[in-house]
Order: C-alpha cells, then sequence, then structure tokens
C-alpha cells in the first residue's frame, strides 16, 4: 500500500493549489482525481469554458462595437454552437495540459480514479486499473460541486440541461428558458442575450444576485431588458415538459406557462461528495453536500481539512486556490501564511461584467456607519468612448470622517481586472485621498478612480 504524507482529492483550482503547496514543503504528496484529466469543474465544465463561451460570444456578436457601428453590427450574421465551441475547446485542452506541466514538473503523483474514505487515514482509489488503497497521513478533500437536481426538472441533456452541459447543445435555441436568477444563471442569460436570442429568466427572489450592491444590480437589469430579456422574478418553477414539436414549458406555480426552444436549469450547486464515503472518516456533510470546517479548513476529523466550492460561499475559484495554500500551511505547522479574507474581490462575468470588493451601502447602512459615495462614469471618460463602453460605472464607497475606502463596486467591461486597483488601495489602508492625489494614465478606465474620488470629495464639501 502506497503512503503518503499529503493526499489531496480534486485537481480543481483548490487541489492544484493544495498539492503543490504540499511538495514546497517537501513532503510526498498525491492527487487523486476522478476524471482522465485534470482541473476539476473549473477547467473542464465551468469557470474556463464558461469565461471563453463569454469571449466568443462578445466576439461573434460585434456586443462591444455596437455603440459605434449601430445596434445591429455583427462579426457573424449566422452565429452556431460549433463557432462559439471551437475557441473553448482550444483553451480547456491548453489549460490541462498547462496544470498537468505544473503537477509533473513539482512531482505531485496523480491517480486517476474515484476516492473512497475506508477510515480516517486510508483512501480506496477505483480507476481504471482497478482498486488500490492508499494511506495519508493527512488528507484535503477539494472534490468541488455538481449542478444541484430538482425533483421538478427532469434534465434530459438535449433540451433541458444543466450548466455543465450547455456546450453539448446542438444548436442555439430561438427562445431560451433560464430557471436561476444567481451567478450562472445570470452569465448564461446575458451571453445568450448578446447573440439576439429571446430569453426569459425565472428567479424566485425578488432581486437578481441579491448579495451585490442593489445599484449595481439594477443598472445590470436595465441591460437585460434593453437586451430583450424577459425578467420572471418572484416566480417559481413548479413543473417542466418537453413538446412533441421539441419545445419546453416551464409551469410556474403561479399558473403562468412559459415555453421555449431550450431550458437551462442553474439553482444553485452542491457538493460532489457521493462517492467519497465520508462517513468512514467520521465527517458530515449538510443537505447541500457542503462539509462544515473551521477558520483554518479543518474537519471535524484532524488530520483531514476541505476547500473550495464543497465548503460554500464564496466558491470562487480566486478563493480556492488561497483556501487550498492555506489549508496545507496549517497542516504542516506554518501560521505565517495568511490572506486578507476580507479583501477578497468578487467578479460576475455578466455582459457588462460585474465586480466589487468591500461593504455594499445597503451593509454599511444597516451597520449605522457613516459614508459617502463616489461615481464615475465610462461615457465621462475617454477610454470609455474610445473603447465604446458608455454605459459602465464605478462606484467608491468611502467612510465620512477617517475617508477610509470602504468598497468599490463596478459594472461594465474591464470590471474585473479594475477592482483590483481599489483592492490594493483597501488592504494598505489607503484613503479617498490617495486616487485624488494619484496620476492615472490617460487614457485609461483607471482614471474613474480620480473622477470617482472628486465626485464623493465634492459631496463631502457640500455639507462642510
Amino acid at each position: 500500500m502506497n503512503t503518503y504524507d499529503l493526499l489531496v482529492i480534486g485537481s480543481g483550482p483548490a487541489g492544484q493549489r493544495a498539492a503543490i503547496a504540499g511538495v514546497k514543503k517537501g513532503k510526498r504528496v498525491a492527487l487523486a482525481e476522478t476524471r482522465n484529466v485534470v482541473g476539476g469543474v473549473c477547467i473542464n465544465t465551468g469557470t474556463i469554458p464558461s469565461k471563453t463561451l463569454r469571449e466568443a460570444v462578445l466576439h461573434f456578436s460585434g456586443y462591444n462595437y455596437r455603440s459605434t457601428y449601430g445596434l445591429n453590427y455583427r462579426v457573424k450574421e449566422k452565429i452556431s454552437m460549433d463557432d462559439l465551441t471551437f475557441r473553448v475547446q482550444h483553451v480547456i485542452k491548453t489549460e490541462i495540459e498547462v496544470i498537468q506541466a505544473q503537477l509533473s514538473r513539482n512531482g505531485v503523483e496523480v491517480l486517476n480514479g474515484t476516492a473512497s474514505f475506508q477510515d480516517s487515514h486510508t483512501v480506496k482509489i477505483t480507476g481504471p486499473a482497478g482498486m488500490s488503497p492508499v494511506q495519508a497521513e493527512h488528507i484535503v478533500i477539494a472534490v468541488g460541486t455538481k449542478p444541484a437536481a430538482s425533483t421538478k426538472v427532469s434534465i434530459n441533456g438535449r433540451n433541458i440541461i444543466n450548466s455543465d452541459q450547455i456546450l453539448e447543445l446542438q444548436e442555439l435555441p430561438k427562445t431560451l428558458l433560464v430557471v436561476g436568477g444567481g451567478v450562472i444563471g445570470v452569465e448564461y442569460t446575458c451571453m445568450f442575450a448578446a447573440l439576439g436570442i429571446r430569453v426569459v429568466l425565472i428567479e424566485k427572489r425578488p432581486t437578481l444576485l441579491e448579495f451585490a450592491d442593489h445599484e449595481i444590480v439594477e443598472a445590470l437589469s436595465y441591460h437585460l431588458r434593453d437586451s430583450r430579456v424577459t425578467m420572471r422574478l418572484n416566480e417559481e418553477v413548479e413543473s417542466v415538459e418537453e413538446q412533441e414539436d421539441g419545445t419546453v414549458v416551464a409551469n410556474l406555480e403561479s399558473k403562468k406557462k412559459v415555453s421555449g426552444g431550450a431550458l437551462l436549469y442553474a439553482v444553485g450547486r452542491s457538493g460532489n461528495i457521493d462517492e467519497l464515503n465520508l462517513t468512514a472518516a467520521g465527517i458530515e456533510a449538510d443537505s447541500r453536500g457542503r462539509i462544515p470546517v473551521d477558520k483554518d479548513y479543518r474537519t471535524k476529523t484532524p488530520n483531514i481539512f476541505a476547500v473550495g466550492d464543497v465548503i460554500g460561499f464564496p466558491s470562487l475559484a480566486s478563493v480556492s486556490m488561497e483556501q487550498g495554500r492555506i489549508a496545507v500551511a496549517r497542516i504542516f505547522g506554518d501560521e505565517t501564511v495568511r490572506s486578507h479574507a476580507e479583501a477578497y474581490p468578487y467578479g460576475i462575468y455578466t455582459i457588462p461584467e460585474i465586480s466589487f470588493i468591500g461593504k455594499t451601502e445597503e451593509q454599511l447602512t444597516e451597520e449605522d456607519v457613516p459614508y459617502e459615495v463616489g461615481v464615475a462614469y465610462y461615457r465621462e471618460i475617454a477610454r470609455g468612448q474610445i473603447s465604446g463602453d458608455t454605459t459602465g460605472r464605478l462606484k467608491l464607497i468611502f467612510h465620512r470622517e477617517t475617508r477610509a475606502i470602504l468598497g468599490v463596486h463596478i459594472i461594465g467591461e474591464g470590471a474585473t481586472e479594475l477592482v483590483h486597483i481599489g483592492q490594493a488601495v483597501m488592504v494598505l489602508n489607503g484613503t479617498i485621498d490617495y486616487f485624488v492625489d494619484t496620476v492615472f494614465n490617460y487614457p485609461t478606465l483607471a482614471e474613474c478612480y480620480k473622477a470617482a474620488a472628486f465626485n464623493g470629495i465634492n459631496r463631502l464639501a457640500r455639507f462642510d
């Protein structure tokens, strides 16, 4: 039986980072992966495919150039699924090769097969070569998630699909029903709407992306409606039927009926724990398959840690990587490794992008924090006009008395890159004055920070 200092289960972002961190500590490390390729959900069906698909949509639809060349401008008139997936498959293949090379270069032993606990130190790996048990002093669970199932919606993989099956669509539907107004549902709603497909978005809550700043969500909702998206908020699906002509009908609890060429079910994800036999290791997951952990990512079984999406919010690839790194540091007694958890950025790849860091206005109001806001609009910045994005905006929230940055909220192309400037200033305890006193390249979208800072300080001056 092979013995390791560290066994990592799952090769997504959290697992990769954990395994390599273990090797850097001079430990013997193995990584178990159910798929015959590494990368997990992130590379194969989730983050990378969806973000690459988004870029393909933006290119072929000519979306970013419509403000310059007209609303009907397109790079290609008849866009097919083959057009969209060609680039996606290339990127997936390349990313898999990069990860394989990193693991190999660092001496991580990859075990292809499904992992199942026999006890807290022994894991059975069942793969193409049969079954082999391995032992490890420490184990990190990084198995990620899978689309949540529903008794109300029967996924058939053809015209009723979940988010992992998007690339399996044979053709683009004329109308798409999207069930779920969370990050995944809204991102795909934006992509298909940009292609000119009529989208009906069904969400049981009264607002989309309820954890985000309300003003930013309102701006996104305006863009969705402007793209002819029909939003059915406060509505819940009661059942779904496939018609003889291949169309899909969603019956809502309000007795409404909505029909389309296909339906995407994107209501949450659950931990991918079915094969793990967690009880043998003394671990219990909640009803959504999430594994409880402490601040160091340790489960109730001391030698077993869990990281990434399988432990729940925020379920971001970037954060999962950090969790893997920190967990392994704690496993081997390193307390010096730390991260700025309060300043993790959130990126939502809608069209246009949304990204934010820190508190929202709603949170600060609830906490009775005296704050002020400064806003800059892309249309007032030269780079916004040059790039054709005249709808974006950047909002700075800062403390009225200390002038410390409390939050940065952006909607617009490049938001997920632009937010990192605000992140750096927040982490280093900077104030609104930093942006006033700093010179930014011209013309750039980064100038929005200076414009927003002046706007905020001018609002303060009116009350002095």
